[in-house]
């Protein structure tokens, strides 16, 4: 889905409840800061947070911005069912750019505290 971000951890944990309650709120100011930002660039309807940590134990979210008439609508998004490109030719930058200057940040670890 065009908008896909994922917030990793700064601080090395395998759950949520791992980190310190210092860290666990800094992780999801940042998960918050992420959504608001992400929703305002890519005006999807709705955005989908997971969890998991099954095949990398390190803490990590990730959001899926939802669309109408998205492949998925209905259901569960199924990033792995999907064959054709995400992006158009120079999308991805763009919409990179943008979640940047939403997050009011540059550089690579886009300014997150955790």
């Amino acid at each position: 889905m065009p908008g896909y971000v994922c917030l990793v951890s700064r601080v090395h944990a395998v759950e949520l409840h791992h980190l310190s309650i210092d860290q666990a709120d800094a992780f999801m100011r940042d998960a918050r800061r992420v959504s608001l930002a992400l929703s305002g660039v890519t005006g999807a309807v709705k955005l989908n947070y997971e969890i998991h940590g099954n095949t990398l134990p390190h803490l990590h979210m990730h959001f899926f911005p939802r669309y109408v008439g998205d492949p998925f609508e209905g259901r569960a998004i199924e990033p792995r069912s999907v064959t054709q490109p995400v992006y158009a030719a120079g999308q991805f930058a763009v919409v990179r750019d943008r979640l940047l200057h939403a997050l009011g940040t540059v550089g690579p670890d886009m300014g997150v505290d955790s």
